[in-house]
Formats: C-alpha cells, sequence, structure tokens
C-alpha cells in the first residue's frame, strides 16, 4: 500500500498512483486534527484544502496527528463527509516540530494521553476502520505495549516503522521487535520503513510475518512503485522505460498546476531529482527548473533531456 509521505504523496501525486495500481490503499497525507478543524484555505467550490481529493483515489485512509481531542471530531466530521475508507493516527512521526507538539512519536512516550486520543478516535470513528502508525518507541523501546493498547481500545490494523524516534531513519530496523508485535496481536500489521523493492519485502517478510507493506520514500516520482512490486510478486517481470517516466512527470507537473496553482513549480522542485534519479548528464536540467517559473519551460525541459 501506499504510506504517507509528508509533501510527496498528496493528491496530484496519488493521481498518478492510481493510473498504475487501481485498488492498493492509499494514505493521506498526515494532517493534524486542530489544523483540519480550523484550515480557512479554501477553493473556489468551498472545500478546504487539506480534505481535497478525487473519489477515484479511493480507497484512501486518512492520516491525522493529534496531541489531545480537542478538534477531533470536527476534523473526523469533515473528512467522513468528503468520503474516507479509513482513518490513520500517527503515533510514529519522529519530526522534531511534531515531536514538540506532544503530536507523533511523543504519543509512545506518554501513555495516558495516547490511550484517551485512541478511544476518542475509536468512538468517534464508529463505521469505517481505524488504524494507527507507530515507531519502535520514542526514547526508549516500548512498541509492544503500544501495539496490545491499540488492539485492546479496538484499533482494526497498526503499522510499525521499527526505529526509535531518536533514530529517526538511520540504522538497522528492528526486524524481531516487528516478528514479536505480528506473533502477539489478533489484528493486522503492517511494516513501515527501507522496503523499496520486491526482495526487501519479501525478505521482511520471512523475518516477521507481516501482513503488508507501507510503501513511503520507495514510492516518490515512481508512482507505479506498487504495481512493480505486485507484478514482481506474480515472477512476472515489470520495467518502465524512460517515455513513461517522462509522461509520468508532465503529468504530476500538470495535476500540482492544477491543484496548487501559481505556485505548483515550487512544489514540483522538490520531486524532479527523484524522477531523474540515475540518469547521466541531468544537472542542467535540474538547473534549468529551478531557476525558472514558468510551467512551458519546465515540459520543454524535460521533453529535450529525455529525447
Amino acid at each position: 500500500m501506499g504510506g504517507p509521505l509528508d509533501g510527496v504523496t498528496d493528491s496530484p501525486f496519488r493521481m498518478l498512483v492510481r493510473k498504475f495500481s487501481k485498488e492498493e490503499l492509499l494514505y493521506t497525507e498526515m494532517r493534524h486534527v486542530a489544523c483540519v478543524a480550523n484550515e480557512k484555505n479554501k477553493n473556489k467550490d468551498g472545500e478546504i484544502k487539506s480534505i481535497k481529493f478525487e473519489q477515484f483515489e479511493r480507497p484512501l485512509n486518512y492520516q491525522f496527528a493529534a496531541n489531545k481531542i480537542e478538534f477531533i471530531d470536527k476534523a473526523c466530521d469533515l473528512v467522513l463527509a468528503k468520503g474516507v475508507d479509513m482513518v490513520d493516527l500517527n503515533a510514529g512521526c519522529p519530526a522534531r516540530h511534531l515531536v514538540a507538539s506532544g503530536s507523533g512519536s511523543a504519543l509512545m512516550g506518554d501513555i495516558p494521553r495516547l490511550k484517551e486520543i485512541i478511544i476518542h478516535f475509536r468512538q468517534k470513528l464508529e463505521y469505517i476502520p481505524f488504524t494507527i502508525k507507530i515507531r519502535a518507541g520514542f526514547k526508549k523501546e516500548n512498541a509492544l505495549e503500544v501495539a496490545k493498547l491499540a488492539q485492546d481500545c479496538g484499533v482494526d490494523a497498526l503499522a510499525i516503522h521499527p526505529r526509535l524516534q531518536t533514530q529517526k531513519f538511520q540504522g538497522i530496523p528492528d526486524y524481531n521487535l516487528v516478528a514479536q508485535i505480528k506473533k502477539e496481536l489478533d489484528i493486522p500489521v503492517m511494516f513501515s520503513g527501507g522496503v523499496v523493492d520486491f526482495r526487501s519485502a519479501k525478505m521482511v517478510y520471512e523475518y516477521t510475518g507481516v501482513d503488508g507493506f507501507l510503501i513511503g520514500r520507495g514510492l516518490w516520482a515512481r508512482p507505479w512503485k506498487l504495481k512493480e512490486l505486485h507484478e514482481h510478486s506474480q515472477g512476472r517481470e515489470y520495467k518502465v522505460d524512460k517515455k513513461t517516466i517522462l509522461e509520468c512527470a508532465l503529468e504530476h507537473l500538470d495535476n500540482i498546476i492544477e491543484f496548487y496553482g501559481e505556485n505548483g513549480v515550487y512544489c514540483f522542485r522538490k520531486h524532479v531529482p527523484f524522477y531523474l534519479r540515475g540518469m547521466h548528464s541531468s544537472s542542467t536540467l535540474k538547473n534549468l527548473v529551478f531557476s525558472t517559473t514558468s510551467v512551458q519551460e519546465v515540459k520543454d525541459g524535460f521533453i529535450k533531456f529525455f529525447s
């Protein structure tokens, strides 16, 4: 499934993923309940930006951050009215600003607060699945305790990135911890962190027995990645040529401009190095994209480079 990656797996990108993968579960970017509940940024149709997405992006799991129960009800009402298939609580993000607010992986260091938030979400989300994403722990490992708490409070599935908050994305993931959690829980357990191809997915599965994978960083500028993983799991070859990469990059740019407006070129810049990853002599194109605000110049540059 397509995991959440802030600033990357937004609606313009998820629309691209759906061209290759029609049924896999996708996650939204993480949004704080207070930001969704109080957002004033609306489009011409009166829809707030943080819950703007196309229905064909579903099945979709909307991911929230929270540090208290205030705003959960209103944020959930807005998201449920739009139509999502699941709601996820991120209790694993290691980002400094989120941790400073008591959200993300900081919740794993405050079990009473985490329990209160989980229970409130579960009671509010009576009719759709509720999931949670965690880490190995905050400053010390307590993922098994948190996983059991989540299951006891009615969470339907759990995803774990088996590193501490202090490790961020460094070091070897603790596969033994994930295997232990999978063994002791009855709900589905998903693995998050470092799975980028079928080989790495197969290795993690053999170590842990998990029920699925969240593909985040491996999906960046690779909207075909979930399709690739599926085909390789069936023993079929799957390769993407430069024509497909070009088409994806140009369509991604169009989607971004449609979604973000005139600032879209700035939003597109962070994706460019990933579309050009592994390609020789791409510095000229990168320099062009980072020095112009013209959509047509960017398109012409990509077409020239790939031709």
